[in-house]
């Protein structure tokens, strides 16, 4: 009799969804051109709004050539605004990675799309190198949402296809960076055009990214939804999702080593492309004396290829989690390709930790941050480098950077280089490792029971499918 109401139970429940799920809820499947809530839509809605963030983010870029004049901003003054529009969202990627394993992402990045919003439209009355830094910086704090964007996606899509929900998402978000080197210079034409001075028509195009801003923020408020089952605060308070604790879900983020290295690897694919971004419109408006919208058209054609790049990378780093479990050599190969490595990187994350998702997260895309930073001050920043040789530079560093994967080891599925531990490590043991006894006695720890469950595609049809649980639970950060 159990046994049937246990089936009768599972059966409702997937009817509640359009999409097959799994025992979390999770979505099995991947569907791209459809807006099924709550799964699709949460998609949708995630890319939607980082298009928007990396849009206000790099709007400036493109128009450079007449801010500069307008402004008197000098080769360094640009170089430093650079710097500060990747530089803040740094630590805001990891606030925005703690933020949601507490309050969910829903809150978490419209919440941040809203209070950065005003940045972008301060844009329009700026009038010294000074006020052009400060916009550029607290602009540059949107970035963040990256990281509620592919926190949002774990929490809707299961293990099989987590890795192409995080590629597309984050790859076409990215795509922002790209169009906006389009969509500047055409609104800025097109408002010169009507009749305003070049000087007062790039104050005026920034009306546009910003109220594009506010509007998906807007949206994700009230169409969006944390979790297949519902919100954040809701699961909570019907005792359907455990409250955590922010000292213990920061611990074993920060403890597990698997989070700097792939923290340090987005830093030189991600924080290339946010480089790129910053310098490349300039570059090819000066050095080839291009006109400004045939220079935005070519310094467009590596943002947009995020269209395919980077969801290649999470549809590859799927495909091959089926096959070859999660050992991700094919990873090193595509780190010369920036943006498929972008998508690779977090198709691993998700399986770093369960409870501290977000905080992996937010230290992941935080390195994206710090190795554009870095890269800009050491390559792009004044004239210690001509730009051609700061590229060539900057090649070398991706590589150097790329090395330390080699020493990621999931004991439990194995690594680049060794397959899974002899001691029989199973799932259970990787993921329950995070919870003590008391924790446990109170029920906290059945998530990461249900999700360890649902990874075993991760061993893959190459590993060893006989690990059994042992009865011991072993730390994540052996």
């Amino acid at each position: 009799m159990e046994v049937e109401f246990q089936a009768y139970t599972n059966e409702s429940q997937q009817q509640k969804f359009v999409l097959p799920v799994d025992s979390e809820h999770k979505a099995t499947e991947f569907r791209l051109f459809s807006i099924a809530k709550p799964h699709m839509r949460a998609f949708h809605l995630s890319w939607v709004s980082f298009f928007s963030c990396f849009v206000s983010s790099f709007a400036a870029p493109p128009l450079i050539p007449i801010i500069r004049d307008n402004l008197n901003l000098t080769a360094t003054d640009i170089g430093n605004a650079g710097v500060a529009s990747v530089s803040g969202a740094v630590f805001a990627r990891i606030a925005m990675g703690t933020a949601c394993d507490l309050v969910g992402p829903r809150l978490a990045s419209a919440s941040l799309i809203l209070l950065t919003a005003p940045a972008v439209y301060f844009t329009s009355i700026i009038s010294s190198p000074t006020s052009f830094l400060l916009v550029r910086f607290f602009t540059g704090f949107s970035l963040a949402t990256f990281v509620s964007t592919q926190f949002w996606m774990s929490s809707m899509f299961s293990a099989p296809v987590v890795g192409s929900a995080n590629g597309f998402s984050g790859g076409w978000g990215n795509l922002g960076g790209g169009a906006t080197q389009l969509i500047m210079p055409l609104v800025f034409s097109l408002i010169r055009d009507i009749g305003a001075t070049k000087f007062t028509a790039w104050r005026i195009a920034f009306f546009i990214p910003a109220f594009f801003q506010m509007l998906t923020a807007f949206s994700i408020l009230i169409l969006g939804q944390d979790m297949p089952d519902g919100n954040f605060h809701r699961l909570k308070k019907t005792g359907e999702k455990s409250k955590d604790k922010f000292l213990r879900v920061l611990y074993h983020g920060i403890t597990n080593y698997r989070g700097w290295i792939l923290a340090l690897t987005y830093g030189y694919c991600f924080g290339v492309e946010l480089t790129i971004d910053n310098i490349i419109a300039e570059y090819f408006y000066d050095r080839f004396n291009l006109k400004l919208h045939t220079a935005g058209i070519i310094a467009a054609s590596f943002g947009l290829a995020n269209i395919f790049a980077r969801p290649t990378g999470g549809l590859i780093s799927d495909a091959m989690g089926k096959r070859f479990g999660m050992r991700v050599v094919v990873m090193i190969i595509f780190s010369v390709f920036v943006q498929a490595a972008c998508g690779m990187t977090f198709g691993v994350v998700p399986f770093v930790s369960r409870r501290s998702l977000g905080v992996i997260s937010g230290m992941t895309g935080g390195g994206g941050n710090v190795g554009a930073v870095v890269t800009q001050l050491i390559f792009f920043k004044g004239s210690t480098f001509s730009k051609e040789r700061g590229i060539t530079l900057m090649g070398v560093m991706i590589i150097i950077c790329t090395l330390p994967l080699f020493s990621i080891y999931f004991p439990q599925w194995g690594g680049m280089i060794f397959g899974p531990s002899s001691k029989k490590v199973s799932e259970e043991d990787y993921y329950l490792g995070e919870w003590n006894s008391k924790e446990k006695d109170k029920g906290s720890h059945h998530a990461s029971l249900k999700f360890a469950d649902n990874c075993r595609s991760e061993r893959g049809r190459k590993v060893n499918n006989l690990t059994i649980p042992s009865d011991e639970v072993t730390s994540p950060n052996i």
